[in-house]
């Protein structure tokens, strides 16, 4: 931890938020000279002070320690470089089509790497009234499922949540070229160009 670092990124979040010192010391319930301390780089928060400063400033605790808030450039190219990423604890379903970090029950998250479709995780595709009727054989039980489908194209993406017990099957609306992904509770995301 370097103190002039998260003295530095304290000192800009607060007034990228357009407080002074004693506004914020005011919201923390502590001294104005303490927050001047901490600007200073000449200590750092108290450990039960960083959940409320995370809050003030709406960034992660582990950002503020490190004195690093890297701000990504805007990502330009197609939906087709988007990343799934699933909370195995409580099964939120996270997509996103730059970089980030995701994090969901305390834990942070990788985007999962898709594969491409075998045998048990292939599916049939119709063309029904403008619509891609989508089937597939995998189990639907509680224990093995298919957590979402997702069609994906250069401009735009169609994700489907699905549940244990449910049939295999979905409808989605067609679309011109595009990449359909499955993800399988247990054996991770599948893919298939279409």
């Amino acid at each position: 931890m370097d103190l002039e670092k998260t003295g530095e990124l304290l000192s800009r979040l607060r007034k990228e938020c357009g407080m002074t010192q004693k506004q914020v010391a005011e919201k923390l319930q502590i001294s104005d000279r303490t927050v001047s301390k901490w600007e200073r780089g000449a200590g750092l928060p108290d450990v039960s002070l960083l959940k409320d400063i995370s809050a003030l400033y709406d960034v992660d605790i582990e950002k503020i320690l490190d004195g690093n808030l890297e701000e990504k450039g805007v990502e330009v190219g197609n939906m087709k470089r988007m990343k799934f990423t699933r909370c195995v604890h409580c099964g939120n379903i996270f997509w996103s089509t730059g970089g980030g970090e995701i994090s969901c029950c305390g834990r942070k998250l990788t985007p999962l790497t898709a594969q491409p479709m075998d045998k048990m995780h292939d599916v049939k595709i119709e063309e029904i009234d403008n619509e891609y009727f989508v089937t597939f054989d995998h189990e639907m039980t509680k224990e093995h499922y298919i957590v979402f489908a997702a069609l994906v194209s250069w401009d735009r993406a169609t994700v489907v949540r699905l549940y244990p017990e449910q049939s295999g099957e979905l409808r989605l609306p067609r679309q011109r070229r595009g990449e359909l992904y499955l993800c399988c509770n247990k054996d991770g995301l599948f893919r298939k160009k279409l």
